[in-house]
């Protein structure tokens, strides 16, 4: 099982907390594209594994023409085994969606949606500088489930300055009646040299409240215990069945390969990631070249990777295969380390997994690091 994750680097404009790589300048896309499927054809070698998912991801990849769009994952077919029933996914902008794409998102491939709401308030949607307006929000997913797209998840985001806890209670209440399967929740994060990061530096924008977004985490949390939604990732929440198969896949150490620049590849002994520049993937594509820098995992790197990305997960650190992967003194060392953690109720222990409480998650990072294997 693997998965190939495909980076589209263009939007309409820029988001003010966005640090992803993108361009609004989009007169290279058909060229980006075919260099993308040029990209797939070098690194037919890289897993010999049935490939089971496909993400379009940005950027905002539904800026592209969906023929564009089509022709790629038939190129990625024809050169990897792809399951019958792999889960492709796109990601979508509200403002993106009408019924003729839909229409074409369809006959491309695509079986699921994960639509970029960030918010149902318009005062928030203009802070952030969305593309998108409330009324085009509610109305997109209205209308790719009347498409029959079943498969949908949004993404919001809280801790922003004008979300009270009341707003913040109506975003997570529209997402219940509107009978979403899968919400990916963020807490506002100012990135260096983003927008918003300048803005907030020349007293423009309000500084961010570590304790708001604290107890709007909390209520997030508290509202999926009771609307029937697992909280199965730090940032992530499913109804039963729904999960996303691809992201699931990077929590469990699943070997992916990223397409396109500034993609990221992992295959379990190394990582590797494109160069972060339009115009120099480009022209290395189009002398069929890659240009990417890679780094070999050593034995620390790969302990500590998995303790991070499996503490994320609602099944924890699972003791049992950090023994069979790394020695019976990794299970040991890491067991001693969680006691204190333990102690203060910020993690438990069910049978042999390692996992987080809700408290916890509050400090999902510092107890990670304080569990990692370091050179001594």
């Amino acid at each position: 099982m693997a998965g190939i994750y495909i980076h589209i680097p263009y939007c309409k404009k820029a988001c003010h907390y966005c640090n992803f790589h993108f361009s609004t300048t989009k007169y290279t896309v058909s060229e980006m594209l075919e260099s993308i499927g040029l990209e797939a054809a070098l690194r037919k070698d890289y897993f010999r594994e049935t490939v089971h998912t496909i993400y379009f991801g940005g950027g905002t990849p539904s800026i592209v023409s969906p023929l564009e769009l089509q022709l790629l994952i038939e190129k990625i077919k024809a050169i990897y085994q792809v399951d019958d029933q792999s889960e492709i996914t796109l990601e979508v902008n509200p403002d993106d969606i009408s019924r003729e794409n839909l229409a074409a998102w369809k006959t491309a491939g695509f079986n699921r949606l994960s639509i970029g709401i960030q918010s149902f308030y318009e005062p928030d949607l203009k802070w952030m500088n969305r593309s998108h307006n409330a009324v085009q929000a509610l109305r997109a997913i209205e209308c790719a489930q009347e498409f029959g797209f079943e498969n949908i998840s949004i993404d919001l985001i809280y801790g922003t300055p004008l979300l009270t806890d009341e707003l913040w209670y109506k975003n997570l209440a529209q997402v219940a009646s509107l009978n979403i399967p899968h919400l990916s929740a963020y807490a506002l994060t100012v990135e260096p040299k983003t927008p918003l990061d300048k803005m907030i530096t020349k007293g423009k924008a309000a500084a961010i409240q570590p304790q708001k977004q604290a107890e709007q985490f909390d209520i997030l949390m508290q509202w999926a215990s009771t609307s029937n939604f697992e909280h199965y990732e730090i940032s992530n929440f499913a109804k039963p069945g729904c999960r996303s198969k691809h992201n699931s896949n990077y929590w469990q150490g699943i070997a992916y390969l990223g397409l396109g620049p500034s993609a990221h590849s992992f295959d379990g002994n190394t990582r590797q990631w494109n160069i972060a520049n339009n115009a120099l993937y480009l022209q290395s594509l189009k002398n069929g070249q890659l240009n990417y820098e890679e780094e070999m995992l050593s034995r620390e790197n790969k302990i500590n990777e998995q303790l991070m990305i499996s503490l994320r997960t609602n099944e924890g650190i699972d003791l049992e295969k950090l023994k069979i992967v790394f020695g019976e003194e990794e299970k040991i060392r890491v067991e001693q380390l969680a006691i204190p953690w333990i102690k203060h109720h910020h993690l438990y222990k069910n049978e042999d997994h390692l996992i987080l409480t809700n408290t916890g998650k509050h400090f999902a990072d510092g107890i990670a690091a304080d569990l990692f294997l370091v050179k001594g």
